[in-house]
């Protein structure tokens, strides 16, 4: 019994002296890691490792690891003047406002009146106001000035603040800086690839340059780490809803379902009226439906929604100017044709365009003798001479000498309508769009009698005679006074 109690002891010794061996490894181990990063003003061997650890892990931005050793080191020694220093540092950095504020005033306590602190404090502090007016400013529209705080205090002294960058890439969405938008994401998913609000905002800024085979891949990545996202699901869906209506209309136009592709495109462009880079596609694919359909004053509305995006678009330049020919808007027709013709020289179909154009405006230049005689193009010659004798008749100086001004001008305006409308020649020229010189601006080389048309005289007699009882031949002075008539036709009348 001796012996197994000698042997008992001499276990249990043994057992006893490793179990010291460890406990004194395992505090000697703590006493390096946990030992102060400043030991008389000079940082230890141990505290320099783990101050560089903190350094490169900051460098490489695994800043929850940095956070993670400054903490264990502040658990360790309450006192450590430094690792609350770096502590608020990177708090601020990651706008992690009230505890940097903390940290700092624990420093504070540590160090009264330190200017280093007191500065970066202060900094803090205006960095906290400067985020919280772009949200602000943000709210109220005010981007160029949320664009400011965020670029000019916000990210200076808080580069790593998550929440200013993805308010940054809002506003430059809101500001249609989609390059820049997708930028900025891609810095952010690099740090973080399952960052969601980055996913959506990446989508969007695609989105909005029409690339929406991208825009949908973002959209499906964030909805697979979140099903329920509310905005990742509400832009995903928006975005099919947007695709699908505008292959409908473009296929009921294909198909010459003019109608169905109207309302189909009214459709697609009261989903998202801010989507430029879509709806320029959606605007002329409207307008084009609508010259077919002959609906002038839409389709010229719906061009110019076109050109109000993209002003050298070539295709609405040309659809606005046939639009505008369906409302007799001739000069701008040309005006549009004539834009397109010198983007594009070489087309010969808006050349041919414009040719109609310029015709119809000149055409729409030139008096339209039929109106004036009030008479159709139709009508045959001798309701031609008709309609002339009784307006002639009417608007004789003689018969209006109240209104002798205007009764002269519309009478020399009958007689050369009918010095064209009378000459069957002349007549079929003029139907034909032909440009006559001299086209009732003349008389003619043979003389013109007001009166008469293919040599026949007409001879009116009103009772009483001109005044002053003059007789034919003073009639006649007169008439020809009033037609601006030469001298060798009044010889002939003579």
């Amino acid at each position: 019994m001796a012996a197994n109690l000698c042997g008992f002891d001499m276990v249990a010794w043994r057992g006893f002296i490793y179990t010291v061996i460890i406990l004194n490894f395992v505090f000697f181990c703590e006493l390096i890691l946990l030992q102060p990063l400043i030991v008389d003003g000079k940082p230890g061997d141990a505290a320099a490792a783990l101050y560089e650890r903190i350094l490169e892990s900051i460098k490489v931005k695994k800043y929850s690891e940095a956070l993670a050793d400054l903490n264990a080191a502040i658990e360790a020694d309450p006192a450590l003047a430094e690792a609350y220093w770096h502590r608020a540092s990177i708090l601020r950095q990651l706008c992690r406002y009230e505890e940097s504020e903390e940290n700092y005033k624990k420093l504070l306590g540590m160090k009264p009146g330190n200017s280093a602190v007191d500065k970066e404090l202060s900094q803090l502090h205006q960095t906290q106001n400067a985020l919280d007016s772009a949200k602000d400013v943000f709210e109220l529209g005010d981007f160029t000035k949320a664009l400011e705080y965020l670029e000019k205090v916000v990210l200076v002294f808080s580069p790593e603040c998550s929440k200013a960058k993805l308010l940054k890439v809002r506003l430059l969405i809101a500001t249609k800086d989609y390059s820049s938008a997708i930028s900025e994401t891609g810095y952010i998913l690099k740090e973080d690839e399952d960052n969601l609000e980055a996913l959506l905002l990446r989508g969007n800024a695609y989105y909005y340059l029409a690339d929406h085979d991208i825009a949908i891949r973002h959209y499906q990545k964030g909805l697979r780490l979140d099903p329920e996202h509310g905005e990742l699901k509400r832009s995903y869906f928006g975005l099919k809803n947007l695709l699908k209506k505008t292959k409908s209309a473009d296929d009921n136009a294909s198909d010459g379902k003019l109608r169905l592709a109207v309302e189909d495109y009214k459709a697609a462009l009261s989903l998202d009226p801010n989507h430029s880079a879509h709806n320029v596609h959606l605007h002329l694919g409207l307008c084009k439906v609508l010259v077919k359909l002959g609906r002038g004053n839409e389709a010229v509305t719906s061009c110019t929604e076109v050109l109000e995006i993209d002003e050298d678009l070539v295709e609405a330049l040309v659809q606005r100017g046939e639009a505008r020919l369906l409302i007799e808007d001739w000069e701008g027709a040309v005006a549009d044709l004539r834009s397109a013709v010198k983007r594009s020289p070489r087309d010969m179909n808006i050349r041919k365009a414009l040719m109609r154009a310029e015709k119809s405006l000149k055409l729409s230049q030139r008096k339209d003798w039929y109106k004036i005689l009030g008479v159709s193009g139709t009508v045959p010659m001798s309701e031609i001479k008709k309609a002339y004798k009784k307006l002639a008749l009417k608007w004789h100086p003689d018969k209006n000498v109240d209104n002798r001004e205007e009764a002269e001008a519309r009478f020399r305006e009958i007689a050369a309508a009918y010095e064209i409308l009378g000459d069957e020649d002349k007549r079929t020229r003029y139907d034909r769009g032909e440009d006559i010189d001299g086209m009732g601006m003349g008389m003619g080389s043979r003389g013109f009698n007001p009166f008469g048309g293919g040599g026949q005289q007409f001879t009116f007699h009103f009772g009483g005679g001109f005044p002053g009882g003059f007789g034919g031949l003073l009639q006649m002075l007169i008439i020809a006074k009033f037609c601006n008539l030469e001298s060798r036709s009044m010889e002939m009348f003579i």
